[in-house]
């Protein structure tokens, strides 16, 4: 029993079929449509233009024998223009004739011998006459008139023949184009009705071989998708079709066999959910004990340690009241380290994405705040006017007080902290990596610089990790927690912050911000006055 057929073998047959009529039907019209080309190239480059120069060969000789005629019978020598012309229209006809090399061998024949008794004519008549004065051009034109007249009838006949001949030529070559191009015309006709015959058995094989076969599986699988998974699919077709039925009956019985699976899957997500809930409640009160009772101890610790260095400061040596100060410190510390540990972790836990944030405004709180660190210090803090941004308020807020405050604490003793924050707007690119984080579109970057005691370039990413400090307790007091804070709110906001590794002189911050398209008239919207970027000449502070 022979093999059952695959669409592919159909289609490699019926492509191959169609191939070689088509391939058939197009040397037939290329041959046609050649054979109309050299015809037309025929008539339209060769026979036209010889009999047209015929023609103008005619006329120029005409005219030599009118103007010379004229001029051999009245003396007058206006009558030569028309001869010198006609020379002229002889030459450029002569020089057509010979170039197109209509008629054949017969047609060149003939050419000479026009030529042949042009020239006697000329030699014998023309040429001594026009040369003449006016009065022995009358008497020579009287002596040789009849003789001339003789030649040039005979002229005339021979270029009625030769244009004749020309004229048949052109007329067989006009025949021979429109045999040319009834057999091309009849050639494309057959290879257009070959094309539609040939679409219409595609159709109909595609039809009874392709659609067919795949509606019935495809409505098939339709009622298997909408749930029922006990529908059988039936095969039909070529053979790749009935194997493609047979796949997909395969992966109904499978599909139908994991389904029970896939359900214990879900019950067991949900459980896992549960679970996690459960684990985030008990996070959620690890906080809460760690922000109250885990706290309550290092406070009675330090406490009673003062009570015991107030009530028996006399009867302490030095050491011990040494060993209890240690204590004190080392509570409070751990207290503080606590406090900062649960700062970080609230970060991003209650957290306000889509707000609307006039940095401006909160920059001026945070002045406000640090007012009196900034007097004590004789800071000079300088701003371009902050852009409107999309975020937490309360969150952007620590940051900018977690980037000034750094800027006030590691000054350098020898010189007040001088801090300018700028504004600039600039375009990211896609695979640029800088901006708002995200890549592409416009950012907002805002740069903190200080002229304090710096940071140096290897230290530029340590220093954003928790609980990392360049400096001991005892010369800047803090637990090395504010940039690292900082980095979570900016992330967290969709954007970055870095330490500038080019600034030679103190540090400066520069973190990035997406751009928010604001509506004209809102804080920060288009056409507002101070846009970023612009120094506010108010905002300076002694």
């Amino acid at each position: 029993m022979a093999a059952p057929r695959t669409t592919r073998y159909w289609l490699r047959l019926g492509t191959a079929v169609a191939s070689l009529v088509l391939a058939a039907l197009a040397g037939l019209a290329v041959a046609a449509s050649s054979h109309a080309s050299d015809a037309t190239h025929t008539m339209a480059d060769r026979d036209s233009p010889a009999l047209t120069a015929a023609v103008s060969l005619g006329s120029a000789l005409v005219n030599q024998e009118t103007g010379v005629r004229g001029y051999g019978l009245s003396g007058t020598v206006d009558f030569l223009q028309p001869y010198q012309q006609g020379i002229t229209d002889e030459q450029s006809a002569v020089a057509a004739l010979r170039s197109a090399a209509a008629g054949g061998g017969e047609g060149q024949q003939r050419l000479e011998a026009v030529l042949a008794l042009a020239q006697s004519w000329q030699t014998f008549y023309a040429q001594p006459i026009a040369a003449a004065a006016p009065a022995q051009a009358r008497a020579l034109s009287d002596e040789r008139l009849d003789r001339a007249k003789t030649q040039f009838d005979a002229l005339r006949t021979a270029m009625t023949a030769q244009q004749d001949q020309l004229q048949r030529t052109e007329e067989a070559a006009r025949r021979d184009l429109a045999d040319a191009e009834q057999l091309r015309d009849g050639v494309f006709i057959a290879v257009a009705g070959a094309i539609v015959i040939m679409i219409l058995l595609v159709f109909e094989g595609l039809r009874r071989g392709v659609t067919r076969p795949l509606t019935q599986l495809s409505a098939d699988a339709r009622q298997v998708a909408a749930g029922d998974l006990t529908h059988p699919i039936s095969p039909s077709g070529p053979a790749d079709l009935r194997a493609l039925a047979a796949d997909v009956e395969a992966m109904r019985r499978r599909l139908a066999g994991e389904l029970a699976a896939v359900e214990q899957s879900r019950r067991m997500l949900d459980e896992q959910a549960t679970e996690l809930e459960r684990s985030n409640a008990e996070l959620e009160q690890f906080a809460y004990v760690a922000s109250h009772d885990l706290q309550e101890p290092l406070r009675k610790v330090a406490s009673f340690c003062q009570l015991l260095q107030r009530r028996y400061a006399e009867q302490l040596d030095e050491r011990a009241n040494q060993y209890i100060e240690f204590a004190v410190d080392g509570a409070n510390r751990m207290q503080t380290l606590i406090q900062d540990l649960l700062a970080f972790s609230r970060v991003g836990r209650t957290f306000d994405a889509d707000g609307v944030v006039d940095l401006e405004a909160v920059f001026d709180r945070v002045l406000d705040t640090l007012s009196i660190t900034i007097e004590e210090t004789g800071a000079q803090v300088t701003h371009d006017r902050l852009p409107t941004v999309t975020g937490d308020q309360t969150q952007l807020g620590m940051l900018l007080q977690n980037l000034l405050s750094n800027a006030v604490k590691f000054r350098d003793p020898e010189r007040p902290p001088r801090i300018a924050v700028t504004v600039t707007r600039a375009e990211a690119e896609a695979d640029a990596g800088a901006g708002a984080g995200a890549g592409a579109g416009a950012y907002w970057e805002i740069a903190v610089t200080d002229n304090g005691i710096g940071i140096p370039a290897e230290y530029a990413e340590r220093v954003f990790a928790i609980f990392q400090r360049l400096h001991s307790r005892d010369a800047y007091p803090g637990n090395g927690i504010g940039l690292a804070v900082s980095r979570k709110i900016v992330e967290l906001h969709g954007g970055r912050i870095l330490i500038d590794p080019d600034q030679k002189t103190g540090t400066r911050i520069v973190i990035t911000f997406p751009v928010r398209e604001a509506e004209p008239g809102e804080p920060g919207g288009p056409g507002e006055p101070g846009e970023p970027g612009e120094p506010d000449e108010s905002a300076e502070t002694p």
